[in-house]
């Protein structure tokens, strides 16, 4: 019997070790999603608050350059144009996470405090929802003034297309495309990832965006060197934009704009777009805002013809902008909310 009893204590003693390693693990897990989640809302009102100032050396600086850096010596070392490109999206977005991981784990080793701040400052340097509004509200007071060549520098700004032309309603849609895109582009994806998987994805999300902006053209240069970083752009926002497709209907709601026509134009024009992501917030925008988007555009003096998008039901006027910027901080406010409310629900239930 005392073999027997022996034998009871030992495993007693095996089972409560494993079940400390499991509490102690449980415990961590819920300490880092607690860290994650606040570190999302610290940055989320970082960005509201400072925007990017533009002395700042933000991180996408940085990633902009390492393009230029890499892009002639790639594409000099290899044949393929195509595999040279996914060899510039692997160093520059793998090191991206790389580096802000192994940021973010140096300084959890150090002190938590530190990695709390750390990882609030790099997601709040992934959002761009202030600096977003300030650039097209630009627009705006320019248009107000009725000055045309200042309104077409602005623009230009914010968007790829020529602007040297633009009468008032094509810079007025350009911003408000702009907004729209960007709705996607600059506040719900980074918000997506960094709910996902932290400060190291939403800034590996920020170089695929990076990388897109440089090198993603459909032109002679960069249509094969450029192919897998569109492609990896498309497929890294089409969660994000068929969020903000449902959303921003939600949004156009409750600020008083009604939602079925906002959901109608989604359903009916968000496919039109050549890209698989854009034409869904600008489909939501150009519904709850009763105006036509897409058209004839310009880039470095060749005509694009885009698809039309919504059914204008009004002429386009200033006031527009200003309804697509508080449309965007709407959305922007809900999507975080959303995501905040869920990681709680996750806390709650470990």
């Amino acid at each position: 019997m005392s073999d027997c009893h022996a034998l009871w204590a030992r495993n007693d003693s095996g089972i409560l070790f494993y079940l400390d390693v499991i509490r102690v693990q449980t415990n961590f897990y819920i300490m880092s999603l607690n860290i994650l989640v606040y570190s999302i809302i610290v940055a989320y009102f970082l960005d509201l608050i400072f925007g990017d100032p533009y002395w700042f050396p933000h991180p996408v600086k940085g990633m902009g350059r390492a393009v230029t850096c890499f892009e002639p010596r790639l594409r000099r070392i290899f044949r393929s144009q195509r595999f040279a490109g996914f060899l510039l999206v692997l160093i520059v977005v793998g090191g991206s996470y790389l580096i802000v991981g192994a940021i973010i784990n140096w300084a959890g080793r150090v002190n938590l405090w530190l990695q709390f701040g750390i990882s609030s400052f790099l997601v709040f340097t992934a959002l761009s929802t202030k600096s977003l509004g300030i650039e097209a509200r630009k627009v705006y007071q320019a248009l107000l003034k009725k000055n045309l060549p200042l309104a077409r520098r602005r623009v230009g700004a914010i968007v790829g297309r020529d602007t040297e032309n633009l009468n008032e309603e094509e810079i007025i849609r350009a911003t408000v495309e702009s907004v729209a895109e960007n709705s996607v582009d600059g506040v719900i994806s980074p918000l997506f990832y960094a709910f996902l998987g932290g400060a190291p994805l939403a800034l590996a999300y920020k170089a695929v965006n990076t990388l897109d902006s440089m090198v993603g053209y459909r032109n002679k240069k960069y249509l094969n060197f450029g192919w897998f970083a569109a492609k990896l752009d498309d497929l890294a926002n089409w969660i994000p934009a068929r969020i903000g497709g449902l959303l921003i209907p939600f949004v156009s709601f409750l600020s008083g704009r009604g939602f079925r026509r906002t959901f109608q134009t989604v359903f009916q024009d968000g496919n039109k777009s050549p890209s698989p992501n854009a034409g869904i917030p600008q489909a939501a925008f150009a519904g709850s805002l009763g105006i036509q988007l897409g058209g004839c555009n310009f880039y470095n003096g060749e005509r694009v013809d885009k698809p039309l998008i919504g059914k204008g039901l009004k002429k386009k006027e200033p006031e527009d902008i200003l309804r697509a910027i508080q449309l965007m901080w709407f959305t922007s406010l809900i999507f975080f909310l959303l995501g905040v409310v869920v990681f709680y629900l996750i806390i709650r239930k470990c």
